[in-house]
């Protein structure tokens, strides 16, 4: 699958950040992950710190499918406003859901800290705007479900919002709980730690088949070598939809650019995250070396040719929606890439196993929360390969499709 094109800001920032080999051998393991990118790491993360002996398998370079194009938005809001999940879900699922979005925050600052990753992760506060007048009603339901849960978040009015961001709206939400990472590093980063507690990564590996042999996966590469696992954890992201009979998400084609380096005076108030309420929505964060990085602009479609044919327009059109809402702050564009997305109907991930394909997992977290969703699923697939039963794991569970599609 064709994930993304352009120039995407990480990988120019950062460039190779480490070398991986190829299989050139017979390998034989008990977990085999699926897919190198931030999910992939993240789980085989948690699974190296179990001391589960794990490799990583993916058919390109490390970080270079959809991790090297994810603009990297930390937040616990999903796509789908707290009132209207409990409408789909019930109100103990969906506080539950926004709950784990919550602790994933913490949870990535926390390996970060721990295991000395440099991967710019920032705590920041996440502001959530009226897109129009009549938006004020998703602003005030949403208000009062957050306050009904307990999260620590404020009502700003127009005149707040106006004064202390510089932006004309009818009202907005400003959480305290969020934060911004470089999502090509930490995937990095954390297969770099992982491989000192024995896991073992492979990329540009491409698998021909996949079977079921005696109760245990056994991958063939290209070439003819063998991957053999107990347990195989498929973290491929959108590439895994083929796999599954039901249609589980929609694919969608998103744009993002960023500027040359600003000023810091000129930014505005603490940097914090922007999102607007009209779907799809415009969203905006900073750099660590103070570019301003704005995405959105989504179009409903898979097709590969026809999304990079859209890039300049919509770069042109990302550029102009940001002078509108910040007339003050200077942007030249500097860099421009389009990728591939996809959301479910209740915008949760779907984490967990399917009767079809058995010793496997699936490690699906589709949505604006790719990498938080991910955090969940490490942690949920680690407890599940170990015979434990995480806290969170019904409520991502594909026997939800039912109602999920």
């Amino acid at each position: 699958m064709d994930l993304s094109s352009g120039n995407p800001f990480w990988l120019m920032r950062n460039g190779f950040a480490n070398s991986f080999p190829s299989a050139r051998m017979d390998i034989k393991k008990d977990v085999i992950v699926l897919g190198g990118g931030i999910t992939g790491a993240l789980v085989a993360y948690q699974l190296c710190k179990a001391g589960i002996d794990t490799v990583v398998v993916d058919r390109r370079c490390v970080g270079m499918g959809s991790t090297c194009a994810s603009t990297a938005l930390l937040q616990y809001e999903i796509d789908t406003p707290l009132y209207k999940l409990t409408e789909y879900v019930g109100l103990d699922h969906a506080q539950r859901s926004y709950q784990a979005c919550i602790d994933a925050i913490d949870t990535l600052e926390k390996i970060c800290k721990k295991e000395g990753i440099q991967a710019d992760f920032q705590q920041r506060e996440s502001l959530y705007y009226a897109s129009r007048r009549r938006d004020m009603e998703i602003i005030e339901k949403e208000f009062a479900a957050r306050q009904q849960m307990g999260i620590a978040l404020q009502q700003l009015s127009p005149r707040e919002v106006r004064a202390l961001y510089g932006i004309k709206t009818s009202g907005a939400l400003l959480s305290a709980k969020a934060a911004q990472v470089d999502p090509y590093r930490l995937a990095h980063g954390l297969l770099k730690v992982s491989e000192a507690m024995g896991l073992m990564v492979v990329d540009n590996t491409d698998i021909a088949r996949i079977r079921n042999i005696d109760n245990q996966i056994q991958l063939t590469t290209t070439e003819g070598y063998t991957i053999t696992g107990n347990k195989i954890v498929y973290a491929t992201g959108y590439e895994a939809l083929d796999m599954i009979e039901k249609p589980i998400a929609q694919l969608h084609s998103t744009y993002a650019i960023v500027s040359e380096p600003v000023e810091p005076s000129q930014l505005w108030r603490n940097t914090c995250l922007l999102w607007e309420t009209a779907m799809p929505y415009l969203y905006i964060r900073t750099t660590p070396d103070n570019r301003i990085l704005v995405g959105g602009k989504d179009e409903p479609f898979y097709s590969p040719r026809r999304r990079d044919r859209l890039l300049p327009r919509k770069s042109t059109q990302l550029v102009k929606r940001f002078k509108q809402l910040f007339q003050e702050i200077p942007f030249y564009l500097d860099f421009a890439w389009c990728g591939t997305f996809a959301e479910t109907k209740d915008g949760l991930p779907f984490i967990g196993t399917l009767p079809k394909y058995p010793n496997a997992y699936f490690a699906l977290g589709f949505g604006g929360n790719g990498i938080t969703f991910s955090t969940v699923a490490a942690e949920i697939i680690c407890d599940a390969i170990r015979g434990k039963t995480h806290r969170d794991a019904e409520l991502f569970a594909f026997d939800r499709m039912s109602t999920a599609l």
